[in-house]
């Protein structure tokens, strides 16, 4: 059983001492160099921080694990988004049937022992029609044997886990399995270099012929699974973008130090995200209270509120850097690195344009998400 995660808010204090410390002196080198900080993750970990959504507490714990990502994401979107990994991690294995991998793996992935990712950016984008599934599985005697490659998975590494979906030909249905870097059959190659994100270990996974033992599976058939966890995947995404337009916020009032006269005259000032932002924090937190919801009434602010967090996250990076003004276009400056990383926030999956094109099914009613339609034909 996962030790119970503190709910109080001021359990932030600590773990704003652990970013200050731990954290904050890497930003630089995870940013510019690629620097994956894995021994943070770690101490994170042995805080609690990936514990909070899997206690069993209803309500509390899922906006908890948003608002310590938050906490995180003020400093260092990389980071965060790495917590995002995590955290998802841990919500697939605790909303999991599969009893014992779960009872074997949830409490090492929620401790941060086992590090892990999400290879659900595929398969969720061909749920929506926008591609198709990349790996494909035989069944065979104890499990199923799969190949295919994923282009871009976070936060891996030697021995790390991470879900993945595959298709089986001859049946409607996907199957949901976790993997291990390394296992046979399964190898991981830094292909791609990014303008921003570069310290999340984001790799390509080659799956050649990969043993994937029943034990391993997540959930078959895995479309009602995935009914189950998607508005916990989404609402979890919230906690990078109110930790970025938090931080963004905290480089407009540095700028006003000493430019403030000047800064006065520009559109969006500091105010005006500190509103939104406070809006959109009781929007997610309401969400986040009941997050196995699924239903069209339930997705469509969830849906919005993720688009929100998008919109806002942009315009504050964009502000942030009009504060800083030419001291924001320095390799190093704070402005910048918020901007680059805000683009993140817009394009990770579900991008905004794939929110809005899930939201526009939903207002021509055609059902709520396409995913959703893919359990009746699952069976």
């Amino acid at each position: 059983m996962v030790e119970r995660a503190p709910r109080d808010p001021a359990d932030w204090s600590s773990l704003r001492d652990l970013v200050r410390s731990d954290l904050e002196p890497l930003v630089g080198a995870i940013d510019q160099d690629g620097l994956y900080p894995e021994a943070v993750l770690r101490r994170f970990g042995e805080a609690g921080l990936f514990a909070h959504h899997v206690t069993g507490e209803a309500g509390g714990g899922l906006w908890n694990a948003i608002a310590g990502m938050a906490v995180v994401g003020e400093a260092c979107l990389s980071t965060a988004f790495a917590v995002w990994c995590q955290d998802a991690c841990a919500w697939y294995l605790s909303n999991s049937a599969n009893t014992a991998l779960r009872d074997s793996l949830l409490p090492e992935v929620a401790a941060g022992r086992q590090l892990g990712g999400t290879g659900l950016s595929n398969p969720m984008k061909a749920y929506a029609g926008i591609d198709t599934v990349r790996l494909t599985g035989e069944r065979v005697s104890g499990g199923y044997v799969v190949t295919g490659v994923l282009p871009w998975v976070s936060n891996l590494g030697d021995g790390h886990v991470f879900g993945a979906i595959f298709s089986v030909p001859g049946r409607t249905g996907n199957v949901m399995a976790l993997l291990r870097c390394g296992q046979e059959g399964v190898s991981i190659a830094q292909r791609s270099h990014f303008c921003a994100l570069e310290g999340t270990r984001t790799v390509a996974v080659m799956v050649k012929r990969a043993f994937i033992a029943d034990e391993q599976i997540l959930a078959d058939p895995a479309e009602p699974f995935l009914v189950a966890i998607t508005p916990g995947f989404i609402l979890l995404q919230a906690g990078m973008a109110l930790g970025l337009i938090r931080g963004a916020v905290a480089a407009m009032r540095e700028a006003d130090a000493s430019h403030g006269a000047i800064n006065a005259y520009l559109p969006e000032r500091p105010d005006l995200f500190e509103k939104a932002l406070a809006t959109l924090e009781a929007t997610v937190a309401e969400l986040a209270a009941t997050p196995h919801r699924n239903g069209p009434d339930y997705m469509r602010p969830l849906l919005e509120a993720r688009l929100a967090a998008a919109d806002w996250s942009l315009r504050a990076a964009n502000a942030a850097m009009l504060h800083a003004g030419a001291r924001g276009y320095l390799r190093d400056a704070t402005a910048q690195r918020r901007l680059r990383e805000a683009y993140f926030v817009a394009i990770v999956t579900p991008s905004i344009k794939h929110l809005r094109k899930e939201l526009s099914e939903i207002e021509q009613g055609r059902g709520c998400m396409r995913l959703w339609k893919s359990i009746a034909a699952a069976g």
